[in-house]
C-alpha cells in the first residue's frame, strides 16, 4: 500500500491502523508512508495494529521523513515483538528523531523476531548514539539465521563505544552471508574501528561486504587496525570500503588497500 507525500498526519495514520488491526491473517505487508507529517501518535497506532498481525512473515514498511521520536518509535517497534515469523524485515525510519531510547525498544523487538533472514533497517539520519548502536548490536547478536543485513546508520551520533558494540554483536552472526554497514558522518575514531573490523573476523561465513566509514574521525592508527581486521575475514570474496574523508595520510591509505588484498579468497575488491 503506497499512501506518500498526502500529510496524512496522525489522524489518517490513526484511521489506517484501525483498518490494519482486524487483517490479522496477513502474511505479506508492504506499507509505504513516507513524508506524510506522521508523528509519535500515529507511530504508536500502527504499532498498535500490527501487534495484530500475528502471521507476518514478510514486512515492508516505509516511514521516513515523517517526525517521528522516541515515544513513537517505542510504540512502533514494540508491535514487532509479537510478529515472531517474521523472517523478511524491511524498515525505512531516514530522516525521523529517533534516538538512543527508541533504538533500545527497536533491539528489544528483534529479540523476539527469532526467524529473520533478511534483514534492512534504515535509520540514517535520526539522533542514535553509543548507547543505541551498542543495543542493535546485542539484539543482532542472537539473530542465527541471519544471512542478509542491511545496517544504514549514517549521519547519527555513533562513536568508538557504539562502533564496537554493534560490532560485538554482529560477530555471534555466524551464518551472515551478505553485510552492508554505512556508518557514513558519526564520531567514530581508531578504536571504534579497530573493533568494529576485528569482529567482522569472526563472521566466517560472510562473502561480500560493503562497509562505509567516510567522514569519521579514523586516524592512521584506526586504519592500520582495520586493514588487518578485513584481512582476517577469511571467506570475503566480494569487498567494498569507503574511508575518504577521515584523519589518515595518503600512505596509511595504500596499507590499508595493501592488507585489504592480502585476503586469500577476494575476487573483487574496491576502495573509495
Amino acid at each position: 500500500m503506497k499512501n506518500c507525500n498526502n500529510k496524512i498526519g496522525d489522524e489518517g495514520a490513526q484511521s489506517l491502523s484501525s483498518a490494519l488491526a482486524n487483517c490479522i491473517n496477513l502474511s505479506k505487508l508492504k506499507l509505504y508512508l513516507h513524508d506524510n507529517q506522521i508523528g509519535n501518535e500515529g507511530a504508536s497506532g500502527l504499532g498498535s495494529a500490527l501487534a495484530n498481525c500475528i502471521n507476518l512473515s514478510n514486512l515492508t514498511l516505509d516511514l521516513c521523513d515523517n517526525q517521528i521520536g522516541d515515544e513513537g518509535a517505542s510504540g512502533l517497534f514494540s508491535a514487532l515483538a509479537n510478529c515472531i515469523n517474521l523472517s523478511n524485515l524491511t524498515l525505512n525510519l531516514y530522516n525521523n528523531k529517533i534516538g538512543d531510547e527508541g533504538a533500545q525498544s527497536l533491539s528489544s523487538a528483534l529479540a523476539n523476531c527469532i526467524n529473520l533472514s533478511n534483514l534492512t533497517l534504515d535509520l540514517r539520519n535520526n539522533q542514535i548514539g553509543d548507547e543505541g548502536a551498542s543495543g542493535l548490536g546485542s539484539a543482532l547478536a542472537n539473530r542465527i539465521n541471519l544471512s542478509n543485513l542491511k545496517l544504514y546508520l549514517s549521519e547519527n551520533q555513533i562513536g568508538d563505544e557504539g562502533a564496537s558494540g554493534l560490532g560485538s554483536g554482529l560477530a555471534n552472526c555466524i551464518n551472515l552471508s551478505n553485510l552492508t554497514l554505512n556508518l557514513y558522518d558519526n564520531q567514530i575514531g581508531n578504536e571504534g574501528a579497530s573493533g568494529l573490523c576485528s569482529a567482522l573476523a569472526n563472521c566466517i561465513n560472510l562473502s561480500n561486504l560493503r562497509l562505509d566509514l567516510r567522514f569519521n574521525e579514523i586516524g592512521d592508527e584506526g586504519a592500520s587496525g582495520l586493514g588487518s581486521a578485513l584481512a582476517n575475514c577469511i571467506n570475503l570474496s566480494n569487498l567494498t570500503l569507503y574511508l575518504s574523508q577521515n584523519s589518515m595520510n595518503g600512505s596509511q591509505k595504500f596499507k590499508v588497500i595493501s592488507k585489504c588484498r592480502k585476503s586469500k579468497r577476494l575476487v573483487v575488491f574496491n576502495y573509495y
